[in-house]
């Protein structure tokens, strides 16, 4: 059994290297996140963003949920806490990128007005921080002891996936 565990903030290509590690590995993809939530709940990611200030089953199911799926079985799980939730992962990865990157990468997934973005996102950012450390006394800015830190603005989600599987197999967790 393998699972890699792979965070970073909204925009950093969590979702798209998580994905395309999961196919190379062949593995399953975990990335149950609070767009998901707000798809099956019906609400927009804003209102569940809002509701989650102050009611924190919003995060403790999302969290509790996706960690539970992972422990069942070899997966890649992407999410903003993986690194901090999954403990035993066999690789932890820490994927991040600038603010203005990441507001780039948003407005071409999205559409909409780049500036109300990089509004929207430092909001997230700071919400999500704030809840972290209140919830799990979790501080999602110090990931200095994940295996892996990558800059995701100077390479391809494929060449990331590339060093990640390099690492696997520098671990012995995957075959040469």
């Amino acid at each position: 059994m393998i699972r890699v565990a792979i965070s970073g903030k909204s925009g950093c290509g969590n979702t798209t290297v998580s994905t395309l590690l999961s196919k190379k590995l062949d593995v399953t993809l975990i990335n149950y996140t609070f767009r998901q939530l707000a798809a099956e709940r019906g609400m927009t990611l804003s209102e569940v963003i809002e509701s989650a200030r102050t009611d924190f089953s919003y995060d403790k199911y999302v969290d509790t949920h996706q960690v539970e799926l992972a422990r069942k079985e070899s997966c890649v799980l992407g999410s903003r806490l993986a690194i901090w939730m999954l403990a035993e992962a066999d690789l932890k990865v820490f994927l991040y990128a600038s603010d203005d990157m990441r507001a780039e990468r948003i407005f071409k997934r999205e559409g909409g007005d780049l500036q109300k973005i990089k509004e929207f996102t430092a909001m997230r950012d700071l919400e999500d921080s704030r809840r972290y450390k209140e919830l799990y006394n979790i501080d999602n800015s110090d990931y200095a002891f994940a295996d892996l830190v990558i800059d995701t603005s100077t390479y391809t989600p494929e060449e990331i996936v590339e060093q990640i599987v390099a690492e696997l197999k520098k671990r012995g967790l995957v075959k040469a």
